[in-house]
């Protein structure tokens, strides 16, 4: 009797841990994983986010393949595109635990290629690509960010090249730097590792511009929005804002003051100048 009791308890533990494994996948295959990036499409912009902020959206192999991925895919209809990161960090560079001795010299040449491949994809794409930066970019995040067309940033956003301050010198973001900035800007970030302030970034030429928070997305997309126009379009629109601007009555005194040999008295108010 008592053998009896015995086995049937050991059946009951078992049953409640088979049922417990179960649950627990079933837990799982409910809550799929995020995706590393997400890809949003409109009139021609393609929008891509870093999608990996617990991480501080590290370039891993998956996230480089993923970012890839969404590059490529359906260029067809693409105009431009627009690569923005999700929390505080736009991109930390690599992700050390992918470059550690128990990966092996293969594994660290795939994640290598696969960086190389995207920032050349980048540079290569027949469309214009914009970083949308709201926070700090180091390393291949700051190489991500020197090999887009154009950067518009906020106040609040640091780049950097900190891999001196690891033991592991910024050799491949020194590539896309180098080219964006001044030699010797870059050998200072490079050598120090000291972040640089937006405006700093904006004064070198690594950032194409620098504007408060609350306006990121408003003069990032006015810019992928011209840029998305074909040519024929986007003169038009142009030729029409020139066109209002010059019926200001600021935009009449700048051109009166320089025929005029003086400093131009602004009134800074969309008032016209005259009637249209």
């Amino acid at each position: 009797m008592a053998r009896n009791l015995f086995y049937r308890a050991a059946n009951i533990v078992q049953l409640s841990r088979f049922t417990l494994i179960v649950g627990s996948k079933s837990l799982c295959t409910q809550i799929p994983a995020e995706p590393l990036t997400v890809r949003q499409q409109n009139n021609g912009i393609r929008s891509i986010t870093l999608n990996n902020p617990k991480k501080r959206n590290a370039l891993s192999l998956s996230m480089l393949e993923s970012l890839r991925g969404n590059i490529l895919a359906d260029i067809d209809d693409l105009r431009v595109i627009v690569i923005s990161a999700k929390g505080p960090v736009f991109s930390s560079g690599h992700d050390l635990k992918e470059l550690t001795s128990a990966q092996g010299r293969d594994y660290h040449f795939k994640v290598f290629q696969a960086c190389s491949e995207v920032m050349t994809l980048i540079q290569d794409i027949p469309v214009p690509v914009i970083a949308m930066v709201n926070g700090v970019a180091t390393a291949a995040g700051c190489q991500l960010v020197a090999s887009c067309d154009i950067a518009v940033v906020t106040e609040k956003s640091t780049f950097a090249t900190p891999g001196v301050n690891v033991g592991l010198f910024c050799s491949t973001p020194a590539v896309a730097i180098g080219r964006a900035v001044p030699k010797k800007v870059a050998m200072e970030m490079l050598f120090t590792g000291s972040p640089i302030s937006a405006q700093d970034a904006l004064l070198h030429g690594l950032v194409s511009k620098v504007v408060p928070e609350e306006r990121l997305e408003e003069e990032t997309l006015a810019i992928a929005r011209q840029m998305a126009q074909g040519r024929d379009a986007a003169y038009a629109i142009a030729s029409r804002v020139m066109v209002d601007n010059l019926a200001l009555r600021d935009g009449q005194e700048g051109i009166r003051a320089f025929i005029e040999k003086r400093k131009p008295v602004w009134t800074n108010k969309a008032e016209k100048a005259h009637d249209e």
